[in-house]
C-alpha cells in the first residue's frame, strides 16, 4: 500500500511538474508571439549613419515574407528564424538606394539556393541600387554559379585566397524509374497529349525521349546564355571566353579566378572588413557598421516631402506551389483560396488593378480551370497583369493566359501547354511477388475503372484519352483567346513544350521581360494612378493557425529535408506526381541554379 501511494504521489508530482514546464513554454511562446506582432505592427529599427547593408541569401528566398512573430524565438529544439520574402528584399533594396545612412552593400555569398528567376530579380535590384553611386562589395570563401551571378554586379569581388569560383555551365538531370518498376512488375499506364509532355517519362522510359531532349537543350541553353551575357556585361569578359573557361574548367584555384578577371582581389574577411570601413568612412581597425537585411526591413522608409497616404491600391495575389482543388495554403495553390482572393480584389473598389504573381509547376487541370474563370472575370473588371517567377508552366500558364499583359524573367520556366494522366497497375506485383490476389464484384462493366489492381481495357484507354484530348483542346482554346492566337498556332508551340522566358516572349506566350516591380508599375499605368499602395492576397495564415496546423506532417518534412538536403525538392516533386489525381497539367521538375 505504501508503495502504491508513493507511486501515486510520484505520478501526481510528475504531472504537476510537467504542467508547470508546459505552462512556462506556452507563456514563452505567447510572449514571443506578442513581441513579434508588436514589431510587425509598430516597432521599427533605427539605422545609424555610415551603415552597410549586409546580404547573405543563404536560405531559399520565398515569394513573400511569412507571417512569423516567433522570428527570433528559440527554446531547445523549438526554434524559428526570420526569413524575408522576395517582396521585402526588393522593397528594402529600393529603400536603401534612397537612404543616406546606407553607404553601400556587402554581399556575403557562397551558395544561393533559390530559383533562377528569383536570383535574376535580386540581381536586377542590385543593379538598380548601383545607380545611386553607392558601392557594392562581395566576398566569398567559395562562389557557386548562382552566388557568382549575383556577385558579378559588385564594384569589387573578393575571394578567399584558398577558395574557388564554380564555373562549369548548366545541366539538367532526370531520374527514371522504369527499370525499378519492371523489377517489381508494376506498369505505369500513361495517358497524355503533347509529344513534349515529359512529366510521365520517368515512369515509362529509361532516358529522355528525343522530343524532351530537344526542349531541354533549348531552354537550358537559353538560360545559360542569359547568365553568360549578364556576367560578360558586368565583368567585361567576352562571352566566347566565358564559355571556353567553363568548358576547360579553368577556374580551379583562387589565383586562376583572379587571372581570368572573375575576382578582383584575393583576401581574408578581416581585409575585406578593412576595405568596407574605408569605403564607408570609418577607421580601418573599427568593426564595420553592418546591418542585416532582416533588421533593415523593419526600419522606416526615408520621408519625402509631399508624400501622402495613397488611397488607391494594387492587389498582388500570390499563387505559389502546386495547383490543387480545395483551400491550399501559403505553399500550395488551392483553387478555392486563390479564387476567393481574385474575387475579393475584383469587387473591392479601392483596388484599381490586379497583379497575379505565379510561381507554379502546375497541377490539377480542373483546379487550374476554376482559377482561370476568376482571372477572366478579374480582367473584365480592371487591369489584370501576370508576373511569372521561377516557373509558371502547364497549369501555372493556364491560370496566367487570360492576363492583359504577362511579364516573365528571361530565365523563367514557362509554357508546357499539355496534359497527362498516370495510373499505376500493381497486379503483377501483388500476384507474382507477394502472392496476393484480388477478387472483385461490380454492378457495371467499368465500375472498377481506376483500380490499381488490373490494367485498363482498350475501351477504357480510349475513354481516358478522349478526356485528355478534351482538356487539352480546352487548354489551347483558352490560351488562344487570352493571347489572341488561333488554336493551331497555340498547338504548334504547345504539345507540352517547355520554354525559357526569353524564348516564350519570341513565341508570343509572354509580353515583357521583367520582374514583379515592372508588372506592378505597368498595372498602375494601365489603371491611370500615380500614387498607390500594394496589398498582398490571399491573406497569410495567422500565427496560431500556422502553429497548430499539421505539426506531424511538418516534422516529417523537416526530417526528410535534413536527410536529403538539396535533393529534398526532387523528393517532393516525385511524391506529388505519384499522389496526383485526375488529369494533370504540370511539369516534372524545377530548374535551380546553385
Amino acid at each position: 500500500m505504501k508503495t502504491f501511494f508513493s507511486s501515486l504521489l510520484g505520478s501526481f508530482l510528475g504531472v504537476i511538474i510537467a504542467s508547470i514546464i508546459a505552462a512556462f513554454i506556452f507563456i514563452a511562446i505567447i510572449t514571443s508571439a506578442v513581441s513579434g506582432l508588436m514589431k510587425e505592427k509598430g516597432k521599427t529599427e533605427a539605422v545609424t549613419a555610415n551603415s552597410i547593408l549586409h546580404l547573405k541569401f543563404d536560405k531559399k528566398i520565398l515569394e513573400r515574407t511569412p507571417q512569423n512573430p516567433f522570428g527570433d524565438f528559440s527554446l531547445g529544439s523549438f526554434s524559428s528564424e526570420k526569413q524575408l520574402g522576395l517582396n521585402d528584399i526588393l522593397a528594402s533594396l529600393a529603400k536603401a538606394k534612397e537612404d543616406p545612412k546606407i553607404k553601400g552593400i556587402y554581399l556575403d555569398l557562397s551558395s544561393v539556393p533559390s530559383g533562377i528567376a528569383t536570383i535574376e530579380e535580386v540581381r536586377l535590384a542590385l543593379l538598380d541600387f548601383k545607380k545611386s553611386k553607392k558601392f557594392i562589395v562581395s566576398y566569398g570563401e567559395t562562389y557557386t554559379q548562382g552566388a557568382y551571378y549575383i556577385a558579378s554586379v559588385s564594384d569589387k569581388v573578393f575571394l578567399n585566397p584558398a577558395g574557388a569560383i564554380e564555373w562549369k555551365g548548366l545541366s539538367a538531370q532526370i531520374m527514371f524509374f522504369k527499370g525499378l518498376l519492371d523489377k517489381i512488375e508494376v506498369s505505369a499506364q500513361i495517358f497524355r497529349h503533347g509529344k513534349f509532355k515529359s512529366a510521365i517519362e520517368p515512369f515509362d522510359l529509361d532516358r529522355m525521349s528525343p522530343a524532351n531532349r530537344t526542349q531541354t537543350i533549348a531552354y537550358v541553353g537559353s538560360i545559360w546564355n542569359h547568365i553568360v551575357d549578364g556576367v560578360s556585361a558586368q565583368r567585361n569578359i567576352p562571352t566566347g571566353e566565358l564559355n571556353t573557361l567553363a568548358n576547360e574548367l579553368s577556374l580551379q584555384t583562387a589565383e586562376e579566378a583572379k587571372k581570368y578577371k572573375f575576382a578582383d582581389e584575393l583576401a581574408y574577411k578581416d581585409q575585406v572588413f578593412a576595405e568596407l570601413n574605408k569605403l564607408s568612412g570609418k577607421k580601418e581597425a573599427d568593426k564595420p557598421n553592418l546591418i542585416t537585411l532582416e533588421t533593415y526591413s523593419k526600419s522606416p522608409k526615408p520621408y519625402k516631402k509631399g508624400e501622402s497616404l495613397a488611397k488607391n491600391k494594387i492587389a498582388v495575389i500570390y499563387a505559389v506551389g502546386e495547383i490543387q482543388s480545395g483551400e491550399g495554403d501559403d505553399n500550395t495553390i488551392g483553387s478555392e483560396r486563390i479564387s476567393k482572393a481574385l474575387r475579393e480584389a475584383r469587387l473591392d473598389t479601392t483596388i484599381k488593378a490586379i497583379v497575379l504573381r505565379v510561381n507554379s509547376p502546375g497541377g490539377s487541370a480542373l483546379a487550374s480551370d476554376v482559377i482561370w474563370r476568376e482571372t477572366v472575370l478579374a480582367k473584365k473588371a480592371k487591369p489584370f497583369i501576370v508576373s511569372m517567377g521561377d516557373v509558371a508552366a502547364s497549369g501555372g500558364y493556364y491560370i496566367s493566359c487570360a492576363a492583359d499583359r504577362i511579364f516573365a524573367e528571361p530565365n523563367t520556366i514557362t509554357g508546357s501547354i499539355g496534359v497527362f494522366g498516370l495510373l499505376p497497375n500493381i497486379q503483377k506485383l501483388l500476384n507474382n511477388k507477394l502472392g496476393v490476389t484480388i477478387d472483385t464484384v461490380k454492378t457495371n462493366k467499368h465500375a472498377d475503372l481506376g483500380s490499381l489492381y488490373r490494367p485498363v481495357t482498350v475501351e477504357e484507354r480510349k475513354y481516358i484519352l478522349d478526356g485528355i484530348q478534351h482538356v487539352y483542346n480546352e487548354f489551347i482554346t483558352k490560351v488562344g483567346a487570352g493571347r489572341k492566337m488561333d488554336t493551331a498556332a497555340v498547338d504548334s508551340i504547345g504539345q507540352g513544350r517547355v520554354w525559357s522566358g526569353r524564348d516564350a516572349k519570341d513565341k508570343g506566350l509572354v509580353d515583357e521581360l521583367g520582374g514583379i516591380n515592372e508588372a506592378i508599375a505597368y498595372a498602375a499605368k494601365q489603371a491611370k494612378i500615380e500614387k498607390y499602395k500594394t496589398v498582398s492576397l490571399p491573406r497569410q495564415k495567422d500565427v496560431f493557425s500556422a502553429l497548430f496546423s499539421d505539426v506531424e506532417e511538418d516534422e516529417q518534412n523537416r526530417v526528410m529535408h535534413n536527410m536529403l538536403g538539396e535533393r529534398y525538392e526532387q523528393y517532393q516533386q516525385l511524391r506529388s506526381l505519384i499522389q496526383s489525381k485526375g488529369i494533370q497539367a504540370r511539369i516534372p521538375y524545377d530548374v535551380v541554379l546553385y
